[in-house]
């Protein structure tokens, strides 16, 4: 354990010199794994997306991450189509579990230590989930990597994400998304759509804009933990988010 508290005390000048934040949870969709294919895990994509975590990392900052599987659920869509609710989101965490194991090969080859921690028990293949191991996880400067959800039917990843964050004591929750913030419309469709540089949550919730599911987002709200939306496909986003630069929207809990 000194060994551990070595490197948390070397880690320490980096934090804070050029970090905003000590500890963060990144939601990670499962979309954003597949580059250009039509499903699955793209090699080239998550190896890019790993250097982006990377670059956070070599900060200091302590990281979790709550990863999706729509990119693998995607695939067997068709045949849940009129599956029972429950046991197609059971499907779904199945499918995170797959993509975080991708997740924590391709860090082990950019040379981070990850752990993956699954709210379903497969212990042949994954940690449980166990909140205070997460957090010293953390502490010696371990990603983890959170998969299955909540364990939970009819709970999204994005709300998993707001759990995770709140319980592991994150300062920020980062939603990596295709696009580079919150606009006032979607500009796939009105060119004309402004970018929001910040805005609080009371004003999301007036305008409608959908930041994360209702659920995930009272949740953060509720318990003050400030989002950030940012574009994954942008280089150096992550890393200009964490050090307070100006890159994506930040939502904040209003005085």
């Amino acid at each position: 354990m000194e060994l551990h508290g070595d490197k948390k005390k070397e880690r320490q000048p980096g934090v804070t010199a050029t970090a905003k934040y000590k500890r963060i949870l990144l939601k990670l969709s499962g979309e954003a794994l597949m580059g250009d294919d039509s499903f699955g895990i793209n090699r080239a994509t998550i190896e890019r997306i790993v250097g982006e975590i990377a670059q956070v990392a070599a900060l200091g900052l302590e990281i979790a991450v709550v990863i999706g599987g729509g990119n693998i659920f995607r695939g067997v869509a068709p045949g849940a189509a009129g599956m029972d609710r429950a046991t197609a989101d059971y499907i779904g965490m199945l499918a995170t579990i797959m993509n975080a194991l991708a997740l924590q090969d391709a860090m082990r080859q950019a040379g981070l230590n990850a752990r993956v921690q699954s709210a379903l028990n497969i212990e042949q293949v994954v940690e449980p989930y166990i909140r205070n191991k997460a957090i010293r996880y953390l502490e010696e400067g371990k990603i983890v990597i959170f998969a299955a959800g909540t364990g939970n039917p009819f709970f999204t990843t994005d709300t998993a994400a707001a759990l995770r964050g709140t319980e592991i004591g994150a300062e920020m929750v980062l939603k990596a998304t295709k696009v580079d913030g919150i606009y006032t419309a979607d500009p796939k469709l009105r060119p004309d759509a402004k970018l929001y540089d910040k805005l609080s949550f009371d004003e999301a919730m007036i305008k409608n804009l959908k930041v994360m599911d209702a659920t995930a987002f009272a949740l953060c709200r509720d318990q003050k933990l400030p989002i950030t939306v940012f574009s994954i496909l942008k280089a150096g986003a992550m890393k200009r988010v964490v050090t307070g630069e100006k890159e994506g929207t930040l939502v904040y809990v209003s005085a």
